[in-house]
């Protein structure tokens, strides 16, 4: 086998071992994915396949940062965070949406419990932000209201 010295075969070369480097990942996510979960069109069924029988309680230490009227349902940003102490997971369930789970965090104790995103609403709902910690689920809820809907309204 001959070594190409050239631009070209260096740049074949690092797309040959990026894509060794990808296709584990991917492999990994799938596996992890809690599809049932995800899948599920209704939240008792929802939560069950996530959580499991653990038990379930609200919180004050669990704190969600949500707008009260999402002028776009398409776009609706969240942010969840808390201080308990051993956060595996924070979780945001959506009740009137048609697939309820909408994100999973798994995080370590190397980081804050704080995470960031936006999610598609399709109308007015209740949000729950959900902290998994030491074999527990803590949630916390506010309803939203969205005047122009994001999926499927």
């Amino acid at each position: 086998m001959e070594i190409s010295t050239t631009r070209r075969g260096f740049i074949k070369g690092l797309i040959a071992v990026g894509s060794l480097l990808v296709l584990p990942a991917t492999l990994l996510a799938a596996m992890v994915r809690p599809k049932a979960a995800f899948d599920s069109k209704e939240i008792d069924a929802s939560i069950k396949s996530l959580f499991g029988d653990a038990v379930v309680e609200a919180s004050d230490k669990v704190n969600l940062k949500v707008p009260e009227i999402a002028e776009n349902g398409a776009v609706v940003p969240i942010t969840i965070s808390t201080d308990i102490e051993g956060v595996e997971s924070i979780s945001v369930v959506i009740d009137n949406n048609p697939n309820p789970l909408s994100a999973i965090f798994n995080l370590t104790d190397a980081v804050a419990a704080e995470v960031s995103t936006r999610v598609k609403m399709g109308k007015s709902s209740p949000v729950r932000a959900m902290v998994k910690a030491n074999g527990k689920i803590y949630f916390t809820t506010k309803e939203v209201k969205v005047t122009i809907g994001g999926c499927g309204g």
